[in-house]
């Protein structure tokens, strides 16, 4: 048992410790991948805290050198990368490119971030100095998700080793062939040890969240996955950045064009097949214009499922439980207005669906779900519809589609949330940042404060020794 000279784990198990991927499309065989077992990982981290010490003295700007040699390694190997991705998780090639070249802008922009990432000068006595450093933590475990594995990874990935860290990175048991090809892209750009990749599924990152010696997690991924690091982490006292689950809401009052308003509805609720963390999940529109904005949204699925294109859920573990909490809003009194039924078929499709007469007692308004549904409930005033949008333990983000500045006041004031979108469902400037709340997660897992999260503040106070005779 062995790390090898490009850092990743050296595995020899047998088959019942391993991974199967089916491409999601039409259920043939992606791959077979084996999982590390807890030797391994304890090696791994092992390696990563030796070597820890040299990498954070190593210069900040030659750690972001090596950042942007990471981020043209993986501009050459885009292209296989994107098709392993569209093949593990049936992310439309076009999608999977664009997700990559967010990873490798990502890294380029913690490149530049990192060397001036800076502490504050504090005044004082006129003889004293006192200021702030900011060190690395120490070894950061990140736990990456599916449904864009290469942005996501990359941001964290970058944040993480510009500020000193060395890092184990474990993607989502949904895609470890593009997490492997990731590691083997990148890991060449830094020192042995400093990034290291670890295949598995939920026992491998359990396995790592015991080890004592990692000082950072960093989850993006299912509040109940979130919520059980957070807990082993007050074990070992690790540093924790969660961003987990949203049940996101949209608003749509009554001064609104409804055809446009439905066009952005499907849009959050039917890209990437629901399957992105800020997805519309929960739909309130004012009576005013709910008949023709309904209308407007079924249309809008119905082209979706009529393109011949439209991208299949992940796996059919994920397509059985979007399915089931249609089924339960439909035997509870939603009318689905569109899709709602499983394809026959190879692979795991699921429609674009649209249920109206939703209520607050079905799970899918009241949970997350992981796919390709607009559930739509009438209300009949702005102030119903933003307090149901404002409830619920979640707190990823929000949207609001309204021509009224007072009501969008009301609701980036009312709505406790990480995110508040006003009149676009996607969308915000390049280097955004934002802290979840709730059960759906907590820190900065973006932007120049991800930086501030994989560092400690160290305070230094400098005075002038006493004068002879004084």
């Amino acid at each position: 048992m062995s790390i090898n000279s490009q850092a990743h784990i050296v595995l020899d198990v047998q088959d019942d410790t391993s991974l199967t991927i089916l491409d999601p499309r039409d259920g043939s065989e992606v791959g077979t991948l084996p999982c590390a077992v807890r030797e391994q990982v304890s090696l791994a981290v092992s390696l990563a805290r030796s070597v820890q010490p040299e990498w954070a003295a190593t210069r900040p700007a030659d750690r972001g050198a090596a950042l942007r040699r990471a981020a043209s390694a993986l501009r050459d190997g885009a292209q296989e990368l994107a098709e392993l991705n569209t093949r593990e998780t049936g992310k439309p090639l076009a999608d999977a490119l664009g997700g990559i070249e967010a990873g490798i802008s990502t890294l380029e922009q913690y490149a530049e971030l990192g060397p001036v990432h800076r502490g504050l000068s504090l005044r004082g006595a006129v003889t004293a100095t006192d200021y702030t450093v900011a060190e690395p933590r120490g070894v950061a475990a990140l736990l990456t998700p599916w449904n864009d594995p290469v942005a996501v990874a990359a941001g964290l990935i970058g944040a993480a080793l510009v500020t000193g860290n060395t890092v184990l990175h474990k993607p989502s048991e949904r895609c470890p062939h593009v997490g492997e090809l990731l590691g083997r892209l990148l890991q060449p750009a830094f020192p042995d040890g400093v990034l290291t990749t670890l295949t598995g599924g939920a026992e491998v990152g359990q396995m790592i969240t015991m080890e004592a010696d990692v000082d950072v997690f960093a989850h993006v991924g299912s509040s109940a996955t979130g919520s059980r690091i957070a807990r082993a982490a007050v074990l070992t006292g690790a540093h924790v950045i969660r961003e987990n689950g949203g049940n996101d809401p949209l608003i749509v009052d009554a001064d609104v064009d409804p055809v446009w308003a439905a066009g952005q509805a499907a849009l959050g609720a039917f890209a990437n097949a629901g399957q992105i963390c800020t997805s519309v999940e929960r739909i309130y529109v004012h009576r005013a214009i709910a008949e023709p904005f309904l209308a407007a949204l079924t249309l809008e699925a119905r082209q979706r499922n009529g393109s011949g294109t439209f991208p299949p859920l992940v796996d059919r573990r994920m397509r059985e439980s979007v399915d089931a909490q249609v089924g339960e809003a439909v035997s509870l009194g939603a009318e689905c207005l569109e899709g709602g039924v499983v394809p026959a078929g190879a692979g795991s499709h699921y429609p674009a669906t649209v249920l109206a007469g939703c209520t607050e007692t079905m799970t899918i308004m009241a949970e997350e779900t992981f796919g390709p549904v607009a559930p739509v409930t009438v209300v009949d005033s702005f102030d119903e519809g933003l307090r149901l949008a404002a409830a619920g333990p979640y707190g990823l983000a929000a949207s609001v589609l309204t021509g009224s500045i007072a009501h969008a006041q009301r609701a980036i004031a009312g709505l406790s949330v990480g995110t508040v979108k006003v009149n676009a469902v996607f969308g915000g400037a390049p280097g955004g940042s934002a802290q979840p709340r709730g059960i759906s997660g907590a820190g900065f897992g973006y932007g120049p404060e991800l930086l501030d999260e994989f560092a400690l503040v160290k305070v230094v106070h400098i005075s002038a020794p006493p004068q002879d005779g004084a």
